[in-house]
């Protein structure tokens, strides 16, 4: 037995010397006690309360202490707290019946996991089993999950640790979709979508291609656009070629954007779709794949080869229910787009003052503001190797300086993701962006 004295060590203190941090050196890792949250803030054990800029890991979309996440908790593990799989629930059949209308149309058969991981893993195994095929092609400047499969899909520094098992046989990557910094160097309109075409070409040239995998806006990568014309292209190519569509919404979905779900604003229908996050505003873990019922009707008469202890947890059910209500009863889609649009104008005023704010982009309440060193060459501070490398990275020291003035953002290497609670109001919004202003003083200094 251990018999460690935890006397004289900080609750930061045991966090740091007995558990992992994950994505990070775990040397000289002092993580901030938390003890308290409510609305868009949260709140450390000497009191001070941080505005929320980023929702935690763009989750928290309901915010700190919700009564009705917290009543459905409550109420689902005094009726029932656990069965398995394989039983039939209330809570079940209530959350399915919600799915039906808000996802979109057409996906109307539903695999529940406990993360955004577990759903794109469920989302392989099924594309490969209903097509017989292998190859999933994937985009750089993507992000799938943690997990073998998951991160075998995935094409940022999280994935290069795992390397050669990492890139697991079947995953090809195609070029992302950035208009701001373009991989094959072309510029829109003129380019014709040659990102999106491209992949037709990769199509055209792989043996037994299952499934295409795409994040609609990709997120912690960038929150990276398309153009209006790249999801209708790419479902026009999927279908040309019997290739299945999967849409990774496991950051986009739940009024994100302002619409349900990304893809709801281009009218695009995918085969397959996985979420998490949001489903539940990260009260509890819980993912979702969702499939067509054409394919689900494939398992009828073939084995459907998947399933684990927590899937259809009912205390993972439960809290969808409640988001879902909440997000109705609280009008947060419209709301979203409301704040949204304030969101843009802020954003925008602050890239016209600082000269290393090289672009900012986004949608609803899901924005990127990416610093440059110089706004005409769009020259980074850092880049994917100083991430895995342990350089100091400018928007760490940016997002360090902001949570020292009380406010808490998401930064990836180059980039800041502002993705605040859907209840955020236009006073928090100023209060956040006021903190990003003043940080990036630091940054201004350091441009040629």
């Amino acid at each position: 037995m251990n018999n460690t004295d935890f006397t004289n060590l900080s609750v930061s203190e045991i966090t740091a010397k007995y558990t992992y941090g994950t994505w990070r050196f775990q040397k000289g890792w002092k993580p901030l006690h938390v003890v308290d949250g409510e609305g868009c803030y949260f709140i450390d054990a000497n009191g001070k309360r941080y505005l929320d800029f980023s929702g935690q890991l763009m989750c928290l979309h309901l915010g700190y202490k919700n009564e009705a996440m917290i009543r459905s908790i409550e109420e689902q593990a005094r009726k029932l707290s656990f069965i398995g799989p394989g039983f039939a629930t209330d809570v079940r059949v209530e959350l399915t019946k919600l799915l039906l209308e808000v996802l979109p149309e057409g996906l109307e058969k539903f695999f529940f996991a406990t993360s955004g991981t577990e759903a794109n893993e469920a989302a392989f195994k099924i594309a490969r089993m209903y097509t017989s095929k292998t190859k999933i092609i994937a985009r750089y400047r993507s992000y799938h999950g943690s997990t073998m499969g998951s991160i075998a899909a995935t094409s940022d520094p999280r994935r290069w640790a795992m390397e050669p098992a990492g890139k697991i046989p079947g995953v090809i990557f195609a070029p992302e979709v950035n208009c701001y910094r373009c991989p094959l160097k072309h510029h829109y309109p003129e380019c014709e979508i040659a990102c999106v075409e491209y992949i037709e070409h990769m199509i055209e040239h792989e043996s037994d291609v299952a499934a295409v995998l795409i994040e609609p806006i990709v997120g912690t990568n960038g929150i990276l656009i398309p153009p209006k014309e790249y999801m209708p292209r790419l479902r026009q190519i999927c279908d040309k070629h019997n290739v299945l569509l999967i849409a990774d919404e496991v950051m986009t979905g739940w009024g994100r954007t302002g619409a349900w779900f990304a893809l709801d604003h281009w009218n695009v229908k995918p085969d397959i779709l996985t979420t998490a996050k949001g489903i539940t505003a990260a009260y509890v873990p819980l993912g979702l794949c969702a499939t067509t019922k054409k394919i689900a009707d494939y398992f009828d008469d073939h084995y459907f080869s998947h399933g684990h202890t927590y899937e259809a947890h009912p205390l993972t059910l439960a809290p969808a229910v409640a988001a879902i209500n909440e997000y109705k009863r609280l009008n947060l889609i419209e709301r979203t787009n409301e704040m949204g649009a304030y969101m843009k104008i802020k954003l925008e005023e602050l890239k016209a003052k600082h000269k290393s704010v090289g672009d900012v982009r986004g949608i609803g309440l899901f924005w990127a503001v990416e610093l440059v060193k110089n706004q005409t060459t769009k020259e980074p501070f850092n880049t994917y190797k100083d991430k895995v490398s342990g350089t100091p990275l400018l928007v760490d020291k940016v997002a360090a300086e902001m949570m020292k003035n009380g406010v808490f953002i998401q930064a990836w290497v180059s980039h800041f993701v502002i993705a605040p609670p859907l209840i955020v109001s236009k006073e928090e919004i100023n209060i956040g962006v006021k903190a990003l202003d003043d940080a990036l003083k630091i940054a201004d200094e350091l441009c040629r």
